[in-house]
């Protein structure tokens, strides 16, 4: 059944090669269950919740790439997309978890009409490949920092009287000017002490190539806490919380009922149009959420699939000429596209193909009977979920930096040397990070290219789309500048 289906043979494998892959690149993978509650929870999402939406949309968008494309991709909530969608568009922006949810859920079906037209393919040709390489890097910088910040190892200090206190119920948001300057933190707390540890356990795990290494060193940096906090040492493990009983097991399930369609719900797509000032800032804030999710699958793909002959040379050129469902490109970009509408409609971020799918690819995978077999994992896992309460940020934050870092080879493929390369790149990469937003980013990115460009007398050379994009980026700040001075309301 699996040789006629998959065409195994056709694919020089075998099912025991694929079933070896499927679990491999789940293992690789797996920190996705831990790491994507604990951030969208931040939010308000209910973190149980969050945990069973990661994983349906995991094995439903896997099982899909399987299937339908018969590639050995696997699919999860997007590293990156995740940090975007808490830090920039709910923290940043001002939205709900519910409208966030909504505009993932557009983003997913603009995704599908655009793969099965050209379009999709049109704007990946017209973004300079310098800057597709740049907003790859800056997004591992961003959940690189992110990771830092979660382990509790920087403080920032800013001169006195130039902050802003903002009361917030019983608490307070201190909001500081430029002034403020990072600075690593006193090593003399036990939450930092088992940050560190789990940091290099990752590093060395890493280094060292074991399997699912990030997965494993979020696991044992959760067994050190455990220990610590047996010994009395307060390190963000909650002890008295955990049960594996059946209740607590389907504890999720009952949670579920907060996120499932809430996209749709009056706090959702009822309310993301409702204020007119914001409507240019809700379409800019979908394009980079589908900005980012297209590089990240491209990306995968043709990273991994030209060296292992996944993908023909038929298939690569399809992207950029076919429409429909023409080639397996083809199939797996619709597949990864369905993923991100799924998951929004369970509760989740973009969902989006995994680079990890590489250690499956590693050990021979070379057909959906990979994914299907990694889909199943995800299944199986579900199970798991007493296990967030006893998961503390400090084991999570580590794994947000090594797939920080793991990121940043993009920017070996930029041309720093050459001054009107590296400017574009900088703002699109670097200066996502210190913005604290994807989107920023992006827009600093396509518009100093621009500039640079226009003044460099090579204004045709910049594609209309890109053109487009820049202008309503611009337009986007300005109208967020009248609504700071109070002149829009």
């Amino acid at each position: 059944m699996f040789e006629k289906y998959f065409k195994l043979s056709e694919n020089g494998t075998k099912a025991s090669t694929e079933v070896l892959a499927g679990v491999t690149t789940f293992f690789a993978m797996a920190y996705i269950i831990f790491v994507n509650p604990s951030m969208l929870a931040q939010t308000g999402m209910p973190q149980g919740a969050v945990f069973l939406a990661t994983i349906i949309a995991s094995a439903v968008g896997t099982l899909v790439m399987g299937l339908f494309a018969n590639v050995p991709y696997a699919l999860a909530p997007g590293m990156g997309l995740n940090a975007f969608f808490t830090f920039t568009v709910v923290f940043g922006l001002g939205f709900s978890w519910q409208e966030a949810l909504a505009m993932v859920f557009i983003c997913g079906i603009i995704n599908i009409l655009i793969t099965v037209t050209k379009i999709r393919k049109s704007i990946v040709k017209a973004i300079p490949v310098s800057l597709q390489h740049a907003i790859g890097g800056g997004i591992g910088i961003f959940i690189a920092y992110i990771g830092i910040k979660n382990a509790g190892l920087i403080n920032f200090t800013s001169d006195p009287g130039r902050n802003l206190v903002i009361p917030v119920e019983d608490k307070f948001t201190v909001i500081s000017d430029s002034s403020a300057v990072p600075a690593l933190v006193s090593l003399d707390s036990p939450v930092i002490w088992l940050a560190l540890f789990g940091l290099f356990l990752t590093i060395v795990l890493v280094v060292k190539k074991v399997r699912g290494a990030i997965f494993i060193g979020i696991i044992g940096t959760t067994v050190v806490g455990v220990i610590m906090t047996l010994f009395g040492l307060e390190v963000g493990v909650n002890i008295k919380d955990f049960d594996f009983s059946k209740e607590a097991i389907a504890a999720p399930f009952k949670e579920l009922g907060t996120t499932f369609g809430a996209a749709f719900g009056e706090n959702g797509l009822g309310s993301l149009f409702n204020d007119p000032t914001k409507i240019l800032v809700v379409l800019s804030t979908i394009f980079a959420f589908s900005l980012s999710d297209t590089f990240d699958t491209i990306g995968t793909f043709i990273g991994t699939g030209r060296k292992t002959g996944i993908f023909s040379e038929e298939d690569q050129k399809a992207l950029e000429t076919s429409t429909g469902f023409k080639s397996k490109m083809d199939r797996a970009l619709f597949a990864d596209s369905i993923a991100t509408s799924i998951g929004a409609l369970f509760g989740t971020s973009n969902t989006t193909t995994y680079v990890e799918s590489a250690a499956g690819i590693s050990v021979g995978g070379r057909t959906g009977l990979t994914s299907v077999v990694t889909a199943l994992l995800f299944l199986a896992s579900m199970v798991l979920s007493p296990l967030l309460s006893i998961v503390p940020s400090a084991a999570t934050a580590p794994a947000l930096v090594m797939v920080g870092i793991m990121m940043l080879s993009s920017f070996k493929e930029i041309e720093w040397p050459e001054i009107s390369e590296a400017i574009p790149a900088f703002f699109a990469g670097i200066f996502m990070a210190i913005c604290y937003s994807i989107s920023y980013g992006i827009a600093f990115g396509f518009i100093t290219y621009c500039i640079v460009k226009v003044f460099l007398g090579k204004a045709k050379d910049i594609h209309p789309i890109l053109w487009v994009s820049t202008g309503l980026f611009i337009i986007n700040f300005v109208i967020l500048a009248l609504i700071s001075l109070g002149i829009l309301k």
